[in-house]
């Protein structure tokens, strides 16, 4: 839930591609699959997802003439997501695994000298450590032997030494003490089982050997970068280390010379102070900060200032577009967000109007990865085409598609991808995506499904997703609607979700539902509704309040504000959209006026419930309440929970499992209709 969270991705939290990952084979050059007649003429199916390789963290070499990328693939025999290293001859188009008995391999970083790759492999423990391997393709050191595990790390500028995040040890009781396992809750997460300790800066020696620790105290370091001279940190820090803790950061820089910190930004609007970057020239900093007092509920725009301080500037004030950026070079910003239904990117002066960046039918799904020349490497896909690393030379190359880890799957019969708008309530202009079955016939009429995406402030685009062409290839039209919150049509449009949870969202996607009816090409006899995280509550609230669904799928379902309120990793974040806390004055009224659960006695629809045990950000207390309201009247409800944590199941085995019943929920229900009508 939440699109613009720094801690997790869950945009599209039905597909694989979060957490897909490697199964190690041959260090040589990789085999481009064919494409043969028999796949063209073949539609998508269930096993397919678990097929398609994530591509992750692309890094381009400071030569720019290598890139190297995580490669992700799911090992069903083992239920576990495995990656290793692809490294990629920009020139030549060779490609080999240059990890292939490494099985956890994340986050490749090039030594400053291009002689060197960094990267973090999970250990037998559990925890992430740095590892070096030289170009020449020896043996890769390991530099860290953290008891807590590396966080994030990046290479000092001279190449010498690598500063990491790691967590503090959890202060050791003695004597009876030993036994109290008591500790402060503070704004933390309902499943936490102790106190949390804070993270800080370390730094080791390039060849290994004792760290040497930079920061210290009861806050906590969320992210860090070095000023390209080496002599000073950036970093955002957050009072404690609780969840909900994070809102209250502030941006810091750490002079190394003089040992001394300063504050250069604070409030609860500098959420996205944890991806600052200093300037080529070291004499900025840029960072997101939300248009808004509300964060999330706002775009956020990239803001630039001194390091020494000062009032931070709005470099992306004509883009009413929520960003993420990066600096070129030049001295300019690189920017990208949603754009209506596509990600559009654009070069952003500091003093000046945005230029578009003109990447065809390709949209990046990843950070861009900025050479010292200007060359850059993305992860994107196409409508139907999965994801795949692409390079650019420069600003004004076209797209170079790098890899063909997915063409078998682009080589199926996928169902068109249309972009459609209409008039919406309340003087908007709304859009979202329809995926036709393969072998659409104009004139005839389809059932529908809806699978709304998370957020609120997530988008649903023209890219690549396969589950809409799951539920495309059974026939069904596939509606994937935008609406009031999203973050693909600027503050207004996205702030207008704030106090206003499910009436107007709901009245947005109902619309649009009319608009395709319009058409003609909706059977309505046949629709069902779904969706996860903010997709469930819009479920629950469409199926309380509209009639006429013939299946519904609620997944990690907001049901309940004051569960999130209480309960949730942001836990009090929710008093930013809900007129503040619900236990002041009578705003208690207000949050129970906003959760669906409240209205689930009006609900009719067959339901399935899906949800994991532990989840930190959509309790599953919530997916308990909906089951036994929906039991309770008389409603045909099936809930079924997955004992593992994270939103979304994070092993390919139990994401497949959500897919299929998912499917089979809505195709049961569909036959139903068909033999009553």
């Amino acid at each position: 839930m939440f699109a613009e969270s720094r801690r997790s991705n869950p945009s599209r939290p039905g597909s694989f591609r979060p957490v897909r990952m490697f199964v190690a084979g041959s260090a040589t050059l990789l085999a481009v699959l064919g494409n043969d007649a028999t796949a063209q003429t073949r539609q998508i199916e269930l096993a397919d997802l678990g097929r398609e390789i994530g591509l992750v963290s692309p890094a381009i070499s400071p030569d720019g003439s290598r890139v190297v990328v995580v490669r992700r693939e799911a090992n069903f025999d083992q239920n576990r997501f495995e990656q290793t290293l692809l490294l990629i001859d920009v020139t030549d188009g060779t490609r080999r695994l240059i990890t292939p008995s490494r099985r956890r391999v994340a986050s490749p970083q090039w030594s400053p000298s291009g002689d060197r790759l960094a990267f973090l492999d999970t250990v037998d423990d559990g925890q992430a450590q740095i590892y070096v391997l030289p170009m020449s393709l020896g043996e890769a050191i390991r530099v860290t032997d953290v008891e807590r595990g590396v966080r994030s790390y990046a290479w000092r500028p001279d190449g010498g030494a690598l500063a990491f995040v790691t967590t503090d040890a959890a202060e050791e009781r003695e004597g009876e003490e030993r036994h109290n396992k008591s500790f402060e809750v503070g704004d933390n997460v309902y499943l936490a089982q102790a106190a949390p300790t804070s993270a800080h800066i370390w730094l080791v020696s390039a060849s290994g050997g004792e760290p040497e620790r930079i920061t210290s105290g009861e806050w906590s370091v969320t992210a860090f970068a070095w000023a390209p001279d080496g002599n000073a940190l950036v970093y955002a820090r957050q009072p404690r280390p609780h969840t909900g803790e994070e809102l209250n950061g502030t941006l810091a820089v750490l002079d190394l010379t003089t040992d001394r910190e300063r504050q250069v930004y604070g409030g609860a609007t500098a959420f996205g102070a944890g991806g600052a970057r200093f300037s080529p020239k070291g004499d900025l900093l840029a960072f997101g900060r939300s248009s808004g007092k509300e964060p999330f509920f706002h775009p956020t725009h990239i803001a630039v200032l001194s390091p020494s301080g000062g009032e931070p500037r709005v470099a992306t004030r004509e883009l009413d577009r929520s960003l993420r950026g990066e600096w070129l070079p030049s001295g300019e910003l690189l920017v990208w967000g949603p754009d209506v239904t596509r990600i559009g990117v654009w070069v952003q002066p500091l003093d000046g109007s945005p230029r578009r960046v003109d990447l065809g039918a390709v949209d990046p799904i990843s950070s861009f990865a900025v050479g010292p020349s200007g060359a850059l490497a993305f992860v994107g896909e196409e409508p139907g085409w999965p994801q795949e690393l692409y390079y650019m030379g420069s600003l004004g190359a076209v797209p170079q598609r790098l890899t063909d880890e997915n063409g078998d799957i682009a080589s199926l019969e996928l169902g068109r991808v249309e972009t459609v708008e209409w008039d919406g309530p309340d003087g908007f202009r709304e859009n979202g995506v329809v995926t036709f079955p393969p072998g659409y016939t104009e004139g005839r009429q389809y059932p529908l499904v809806l699978y709304i995406h998370g957020g609120p402030m997530g988008t649903s685009t023209e890219g690549w997703d396969p589950f809409a062409q799951l539920l495309a290839a059974q026939g069904w039209i596939v509606f994937r609607p935008n609406y009031r919150g999203s973050n693909n049509m600027g503050d207004e449009f996205q702030s207008a979700v704030i106090n206003d949870a499910g009436e107007g969202p709901g009245r947005d996607v109902m619309s649009g539902v009319e608009a395709l009816k319009e058409r003609g090409i909706v059977d309505e006899s046949r629709m069902a509704v779904s969706g996860w995280s903010y997709g469930g509550y819009m479920t629950v609230w469409l199926t309380s309040h509209y009639a006429g669904w013939r299946a519904a799928m609620a997944g990690a379902a907001v049901t309940d504000w004051f569960d999130w309120y209480n309960l949730a990793d942001y836990n009090v974040w929710a008093g930013y959209g809900l007129g503040g806390s619900p236990w002041l004055n009578d705003n208690a009224e207000n949050y129970w006026r906003q959760s669906p659960i409240a209205y689930a006695h009006q609900i009719r629809t067959p339901t399935l419930i899906l949800s994991t045990t532990g989840d930190p950000r959509v309790t599953v207390t919530q997916s308990y309440k909906l089951y036994h309201a929906l039991k309770d009247n008389g409603v045909s409800v099936r809930f079924i929970a997955y004992p593992v944590g994270g939103h979304f199941p994070p092993d390919p085995v139990h994401r497949r499992d959500v897919y299929r019943r998912w499917v089979d929920w809505i195709e049961k229900h569909f036959q139903e209709a068909d033999t009553t009508n």
